[in-house]
């Protein structure tokens, strides 16, 4: 039996949520989306929730939406997909990096810090900052917004492993120390609407902006329009957007999922807990979690030890996909793709970054793993690193 490292999980109701959206006369632009909307900003104790085609166009219109472009710059961690950085650059922005904390694989404060005293001095500070809560546990979100009050730059939480985690007690998502948040349902995160995403803020001026940006700049409202309606089917564009909008069908998806939220948050930590007490003997690194969060878990990164770490790390990783355990890696740094480095980076520039992904191996971490299956990839991960 194959065993992947993520899944959805998806039941009847799911189906019969989607089956009724079919058979209703909304497919898309109708009443299911603002239900998703509402279903995860009240999850999430944001106030405004916009529902879109993927994590990447959430994160491009939050760009927007916070007036990126030409001549700003835009920081993020170099440990995640290349959507947390490439948003900006879609803004025609310049991007950067800060190397991660060496136990949390997160944004490291420290180094944040000592960027930002630097770039104040050559007057280059940044516009926004995009900490990513990798592998489902949250950033230091209190220390980093002390540091955007000091310094003047907007926060983007790239919170797509991370729905259904808390920081210092609190859902990520509520936008206590952030202008947006951003999350992601494809599906291997925690829910899925097989392809979609969603932006949360508190501001209201911002959720006028995303909705826009999400739907080619145009309005209805007549508040916003810049001359008088000629009628209930007039519109005027008043922005340059997107056709960023997700469907009725996604968004019905969305909705059942939320309803196991919780249920799938406890089954991985169950599952966590389980990997943290069956390997802690092993000469392998396991997933540190910091007091102040309760990661979702999205992934469950474990790091091969040892002067040969690379070579290890390849070694593991082959001996558990013979044997139909399909592991993956997350991530390669950004800054070390080859699109990257024609723009300046290279590698040896964020050094802590370089060494996780040396090490790291994604193991199965998905709602719907059983625990036969998961004694499965304890015994294989056992073996593959004793042999």
């Amino acid at each position: 039996m194959t065993i992947p490292y993520g899944r959805q999980d998806i039941n009847e109701q799911d189906i019969q949520a989607v089956v009724d959206v079919l058979k209703s006369d909304w497919l898309t632009q109708g009443p299911t989306i603002p239900r998703f909307e509402e279903a995860v900003a009240s999850h999430c104790g944001g106030k405004y929730a916009i529902a879109v085609t993927n994590a990447t166009s959430a994160l491009h219109i939050a760009c927007l939406a916070l007036g990126v472009g030409p001549g700003d710059v835009v920081w993020t961690s170099p440990n995640t997909f290349v959507a947390s950085s490439n948003c900006a650059l879609y803004c025609g922005a310049t991007v950067d990096f800060v190397d991660i904390d060496a136990r949390t694989y997160n944004m490291s404060v420290e180094k944040l810090r000592e960027k930002l005293v630097l770039a104040e001095s050559k007057g280059r500070l940044p516009k926004v900052v995009i900490p990513v809560h990798f592998a489902g546990q949250s950033c230091e979100m209190r220390e980093i917004k002390a540091l955007a009050d000091q310094y003047g730059f907007r926060i983007i939480e790239d919170a797509s492993h991370a729905i259904g985690g808390r920081y210092l007690g609190e859902p990520v998502g509520n936008c206590r120390y952030s202008d947006i948040v951003i999350f992601s349902f494809h599906p291997v995160k925690i829910i899925t609407t097989a392809e979609g995403g969603m932006a949360v803020t508190n501001n209201p001026e911002l959720d006028v902006r995303l909705r826009l940006f999400r739907s080619h700049g145009i309005t209805r409202d007549t508040e916003l329009m810049v001359g008088k309606s000629a009628g209930a089917w007039d519109y005027e564009q008043i922005a340059l957007g997107y056709n960023y909008r997700m469907t009725d069908i996604h968004a019905a998806l969305g909705v059942s999922q939320m309803n196991r939220l919780e249920e799938f948050c406890e089954r991985r930590r169950a599952l966590a807990a389980r990997y943290n007490e069956a390997l802690k003997d092993l000469p392998i690194g396991l997933p540190w979690q910091h007091p102040d969060t309760e990661s979702s878990f999205h992934l469950y990164p474990i790091r091969c030890l040892g002067s040969n770490a690379s070579d290890g790390r390849r070694a593991v990783f082959d001996k558990l996909r013979a044997v139909d355990i399909i592991v993956n890696v997350h991530y390669r740094p950004v800054h070390t793709q080859p699109y990257y480095q024609k723009l300046g980076f290279a590698v040896g520039d964020f050094p802590v970054a370089e060494q996780f992904y040396s090490q790291a191996i994604s193991i199965p971490m998905f709602a719907a793993l059983s625990d036969d299956s998961a004694i499965t990839v304890i015994n294989a991960i056992s073996s593959a690193v004793r042999g």
